[in-house]
């Protein structure tokens, strides 16, 4: 019976498993791994020369580096032996909401939902640390001031892991900041789907590298494009005369011949029809085209005044003659009795029904309205907190058109800070009827116990966050009760943390016959089934947010994760009444803990019971 890894996938590996698929010449043996055999390598001195039609001499080329760029790929792609623990103590409608908040480090939280999300997320959002020299790397949203910075040597997140003020006196500042986001974007591009795209805020400290970054990352072709957005009205003289009113929002797609960004309704001001053409409302159009051929150059001639029309210039009609005699019949063409003496003599109507656009292109110059404005979002937060505990937010009004933008139907933003993502997608349900689903990611950064934020009771960013979405959640609900009665505002608190796992599950063999007790339970003594059960639901790369039933069968507990995607048991000593009713259901994937059954002769009978009953069902253990 197949053996469950309980680490997140090795994306190195998985890719030199394709790459040999295609180039076999090129794998090669690196060093000897645990239980015999060789790790498989990559010859790329050989690799570039398969990809090259010319002989490869020297090493120069074109591209975007820095010290530990290398370093930051193999980060990206080594596997942790982490896991996301639910909470449902802080979540809100645990058992109905398809909504996610994850507590944890964003780096190792992508490597987890590397498998169940992959390809699956419509749209992305982050505002990322600004790198502006008085910010935590991780995060810029919360700052001290610069007066409690110089106080404090450093910080750390509450599992004791040191932070760091990523100053300009760092030798690496640009590098540093650079290998952190570009591991994360490279995650993040694995979760996009092929008709996804990413929104990323930033202003002028880190935009030049960021673009470069994203060029690599996503690849030049599929930059869309850069909005500009006022951030503030007020002038601030930075002493130099100059003063600075807008960030950036960098846009790429996962593949740009699949994204159509929608922008605002078109207003159609111009449309109407006075003539009561049973075609609907019109406008007068452009006849003319760049392009034909003599088919579509010809005169055409006013019956009435006789004034003869020929395409401008360099152009041709936009239809044959056969064509105009059809759209004259139809009333398409209307011909003047009275025009100016440099006006065509007829009238070509371009109807509104026939648009295949309703939509105005979305604008590089972001509206300049004071509700798309950070002070905007900073009254937002202090009247729904009473008071600032929260510093530099993004407005709800700012998110919000980003979402209309994608058509997204699952938004994901890995640095939350204050949640402004998760408010934006209820607000936005809330007003359009739509049915989007928010993933909302923070690392739980401790605040300053000099903080209005912690003087209020807020420990940690991720309080704040979580809190916001209860209170937004229920105002949306309070002012529109009827419309928003099946609104989900709820969410699903999973908390990074240490595998499930004791470390002999991943190498008994470093463990002797005197340590025996410890094969009878593999499982950490703090971990339950649903720790469990949702450590399967990322190896397996099934989505975190479905729903779930538990129920009581011959003494033991059977979790059947969205109607048979998955049923596992995670009891001791599972008898075969049990082991048959899961196969009746025929699962999809059933698992088992691998102290569910006496020995190996029960392990095998577990398996033919299966064959027999449920074939197509994937059977494994932890």
């Amino acid at each position: 019976m197949e053996k469950m890894k309980m680490e997140s996938i090795d994306i190195t590996q998985k890719n030199i498993e394709i790459i040999e698929k295609y180039f076999p010449n090129c794998i090669t043996e690196g060093e000897q791994i645990f239980g015999g055999g060789y790790r498989k390598v990559i010859n790329f001195e050989l690799l570039k020369q398969m990809l090259s039609p010319d002989v490869l001499e020297g090493d120069e080329a074109y591209e975007f580096t820095w010290v530990g760029k290398k370093a930051s790929i193999v980060e990206a792609n080594k596997s942790i032996r982490k896991t996301l623990r639910p909470c449902k103590e802080e979540s809100v409608d645990w058992d109905n909401t398809e909504n996610l908040y994850i507590e944890g480090d964003n780096l190792e939280v992508l490597k987890l939902l590397q498998e169940s999300y992959l390809g699956k997320v419509k749209m992305i959002y982050i505002d990322p640390p600004y790198n502006t020299g008085n910010d935590f790397i991780y995060n810029d949203d919360f700052k001290m001031t610069s007066e409690e910075y110089a106080e404090e040597s450093g910080a750390f997140d509450e599992d004791e892991n040191r932070m760091f003020k990523n100053t300009d006196s760092n030798g690496r500042f640009h590098s540093d900041w650079c290998s952190m986001i570009y591991s994360r974007l490279m995650l993040a591009r694995n979760l996009l789907s092929d008709d996804g795209v990413i929104f990323i805020s930033i202003d002028d400290n880190e935009q030049e590298n960021l673009k470069k970054i994203c060029d690599e990352t996503f690849g030049e072709i599929n930059f869309i494009g850069e909005i500009i957005r006022k951030t503030k009205s007020m002038t601030a003289d930075n002493g130099n005369g100059f003063n600075l009113q807008h960030e950036c929002l960098l846009i790429y797609a996962k593949n740009t011949k699949k994204v159509y960004l929608t922008g605002e309704e078109k207003t159609f001001k111009n449309f109407s029809n006075p003539d009561n053409d049973p075609n609907g409302d019109w406008c007068a159009a452009d006849p003319s085209a760049k392009s034909g051929g003599n088919t579509t150059y010809f005169e055409i001639e006013n019956p009435y005044t006789h004034k003869v029309d020929f395409p401008p210039k360099g152009r041709y009609w936009a239809f044959s003659k056969s064509t105009l005699k059809k759209y004259i019949e139809n009333g398409r063409i209307i011909f003047k009795t009275k025009y100016n003496e440099n006006e065509r003599g007829f009238i070509f109507k371009r109807y509104r029904n026939n648009m295949s656009i309703q939509t105005e292109p979305v604008n590089s110059l972001f509206s300049i309205e004071n509700e798309y404005m950070n002070q905007a979002a900073t009254i937002e937060m202090k009247n729904m907190f009473d008071g600032s505990v929260f510093s530099y937010p993004k407005p709800v009004e700012f998110l919000k058109r980003l979402i209309s933008y994608s058509n997204a139907d699952i938004i994901l933003d890995f640095f939350s800070g204050s949640a402004t993502t998760a408010h934006a997608v209820m607000q936005l349900n809330a007003e359009d009827g739509g049915h989007r689903k928010f993933i909302m990611v923070q690392l739980p950064e401790k605040c300053d116990e000099k903080s209005e934020a912690y003087k209020a009771g807020y420990k940690n960013i991720c309080e704040i966050g979580k809190e916001r979405i209860r209170r937004a959640g229920n105002k949306i609900k309070e002012e529109s009760p009827l419309t928003t009665k099946d609104l989900d505002t709820g969410f699903r608190v999973l908390k990074l943390d240490d595998t499930n796992m004791n470390d002999v599950y991943y190498s008994p063999a470093d463990y002797s016959q005197e340590n025996l007790s410890l094969f009878e339970n593999n499982v950490k003594s703090d971990r339950t089934d649903l720790d469990l059960l949702f450590g399967c639901l990322l190896e397996w790369g099934i989505p975190l947010s479905l729903p779930y039933s538990s129920e009581k069968i011959d003494g033991c507990t059977i979790h059947n994760y969205n109607d048979g995607d998955l049923i596992a048991c995670f009891d001791e000593n599972v008898p075969d009444s049990v082991i048959k009713e899961i196969a009746k259901r025929q699962p999809l994937r059933a698992v088992f803990r691998d102290s569910s059954f006496a020995n190996s002769p029960s392990k095998i009978n577990v398996g033919e019971i299966f064959k027999l009953m449920a074939p197509d069902t994937r059977v494994k253990v932890i």
